[in-house]
């Protein structure tokens, strides 16, 4: 057996980010992967650590048994300390242990989606014993991984892949998560329509509807007369959702009409991911 057809996409967008990582971490020097990236309180050598770390556990390696130190102040709550771990146990590797292991891992990897034989539907262990379903985790990873190589792309300097599998799965799993953007942090208005318009690489037009009971939904078809409009260009929406800019960076970026305080509302609890 094969890799279930609905599970392909997910296969293929992780291919694509992790060779495109394998590729910008490769001929870098010792000292680059200290570099920042946006993604906040990690180098270019954490990012590249989570990722492994991320794949590690997709093959169902046991996590690392680790103390965190006490003075990580990006590290605030349950699921920044899991994710945290397999960081810090990396902290002090070298460049070339870092590119082995990776290389290491990503033929670990590519074995196990060769072999993968199990359903969409079955289950699998998530973070903090969490259980999701193999596509949940699949589609999962194919975004996070995608998200990263932008980390990396930044920090590196060579910006591109706006557009690649991993920025489509990326776009829909940012429109899932809306809805409790607008409706339940942002208190946006009950019976109510918020437009989101996107352009650029990947383009897109999203109305969030709130019904009577304050529930938010995704549409495709335009709303007449919304309560607001964002429109902004594909970049900035991701580096906002995922909470690697702050509003008022990208203020010159996003164009916001309606009601003042509930587009600042909905800037303001933009960020989705952990």
């Amino acid at each position: 057996m094969s890799l279930h057809p609905t599970l392909q996409p997910y296969a293929d967008a992780w291919t694509h980010s992790i060779d495109a990582i394998s590729e910008l971490v490769t001929p870098l020097v010792e000292g680059e992967w200290n570099r920042r990236t946006p993604c906040p309180g990690w180098s270019v050598r954490d990012v590249v650590s989570h990722v492994i770390g991320l794949d590690c556990e997709m093959l169902g390696d046991p996590r690392p048994i680790h103390t965190l130190p006490r003075d990580l102040f990006h590290v605030t709550n349950d699921s920044q300390r899991y994710m945290e771990m397999q960081v810090d146990v990396r902290r002090h590797h070298t460049a070339p242990e870092m590119t082995s292991e990776l290389e290491y891992t990503v033929i670990r990897r590519n074995r196990q989606l060769r072999n993968e034989s199990r359903e969409p539907g079955t289950k699998v262990r998530g973070p903090l014993g969490t259980e999701h379903t193999l596509e949940e985790a699949m589609r999962g990873h194919a975004f996070d991984v995608w998200v990263h190589e932008q980390d990396l792309r930044a920090a590196v300097g060579r910006p591109g892949d706006l557009d690649s599998p991993g920025a489509h799965i990326a776009r829909d799993v940012l429109l899932d998560r809306l809805p409790e953007v607008i409706a339940t942090k942002a208190d946006a208005p009950r019976s109510s329509a918020i437009v989101i318009d996107v352009h650029g690489p990947v383009e897109f037009l999203r109305t969030i509807r709130v019904d009577i009971q304050g529930r938010g939904t995704v549409e495709t078809a335009p709303a007449l007369g919304p309560a607001a409009t964002l429109t902004l260009d594909w970049e900035t929406f991701v580096r906002l959702a995922c909470g690697r800019v702050t509003p008022d960076a990208v203020a010159d970026r996003v164009k916001a009409e309606g009601d003042p305080g509930l587009t600042k509302a909905i800037l303001r609890n933009f960020t989705v991911t952990p």
